[in-house]
């Protein structure tokens, strides 16, 4: 097998997913409910995908998709069959870091698959990122997604992502500064505070290289669980290896008295990061379109009156 083109800071680039490519749906966390998937399944139809799935992906055992060894075998079925370019989560929820010690980060390195997902699927992100060394896609799922078409998610940079084209500049209409400073260039990895915070102390620990950007997305958290995040993250170094921060728009997290919001929670915690902070790029939890993110590939975050997340190199290579 050739060597696979990598990015610029030393990951595998994922295998183009062009149209007419074969997307699998798996359920790596909490169960779905099959009126959603089907409207799902349609809008992956309608942008020119074929999909494939089997039954394992309806399995509910509790708050969980079925037994770890299930989710986990679905996802490696998914992985191996040579007719799949493209392996997307149903949703999130729960029960992801479940299978962590059942993934073959090898084949992942090997098979050079997208994995596509977001929320609680961040712990998967960061085992293909930083074991298998395999770019990944922060974009939609079928739930709160797909499901709901093309409003609630952007499928050009979907699309984009998936391509050997960079998806240049991020469509983020709210975007605002926290912290200026100068542009920053480097690799951008991240996923939901939740998890990442979750995976410290473990096997699995999200530790991104010095001069990454880091990108944080969250939902549904009080303003004092973002700063006690941020501090964990803070006091365990994550920061201290960050160049720049980007955050999501972080919906239904400030207040409900409207005091204190989670932008100005965001920014009193971070007074002292010395780089640019950004808050509003809607990836993930979006309050709008939700954009599609490539993990491991070089970004560009640019502060002052103008403040813009650029993708600047591609996450696919043949």
């Amino acid at each position: 097998m050739a060597v696979a083109t990598r990015t610029t800071a030393g990951l595998i680039k994922i295998r183009p997913v062009r149209p007419g490519a074969t997307v699998a749906l798996v359920a790596p966390a909490s169960p779905f409910p099959r009126s959603e998937f089907d409207r799902g399944i349609a809008e992956l139809q309608r942008l020119g995908f074929q999909t494939t799935w089997d039954e394992r992906v309806f399995e509910a055992d509790g708050f969980v998709a079925g037994t770890p060894q299930l989710r986990a075998a679905s996802l490696q079925d998914a992985l191996m069959r040579t007719d799949v370019d493209a392996i997307m989560s149903v949703r999130g929820g729960y029960g992801s870091v479940q299978i962590l010690p059942l993934v073959d980060a090898a084949v992942w390195a090997e098979r050079r698959t997208a994995f596509i997902g977001y929320s609680d699927v961040t712990s998967l992100h960061t085992v293909i990122n930083q074991t298998a060394g395999l770019v990944s896609i922060h974009g939609p799922m079928l739930d709160g997604r797909l499901s709901r078409g093309r409003e609630s998610y952007d499928p050009t940079s979907l699309l984009t992502s998936l391509l050997d084209h960079e998806v240049g500049d991020v469509f983020a209409p709210n975007l605002m500064v926290l912290r200026d400073g100068r542009d920053i260039v480097g690799p951008i990895f991240g996923g939901t505070l939740t998890q990442l915070v979750a995976s410290l102390g473990t096997p699995y620990a999200f530790a991104p290289p010095v001069g990454h950007i880091l990108f944080l997305d969250e939902v549904g958290e009080r303003p004092y669980r973002l700063d006690r995040m941020l501090m964990q993250l803070k006091f365990a170094g994550v920061l201290a290896r960050a160049s720049a921060i980007v955050c999501n728009e972080m919906p239904k997290c400030d207040e409900p008295t409207g005091a204190p919001t989670a932008r100005d929670t965001v920014r009193a915690a971070l007074a002292d990061f010395p780089g640019p902070v950004l808050f509003g790029v809607p990836s993930g939890h979006a309050n709008c379109e939700s954009v599609t993110l490539p993990f491991g590939v070089r970004a560009r975050v640019v502060a002052g009156h103008r403040p813009r997340l650029i993708i600047e190199e591609s996450a696919a290579s043949d």
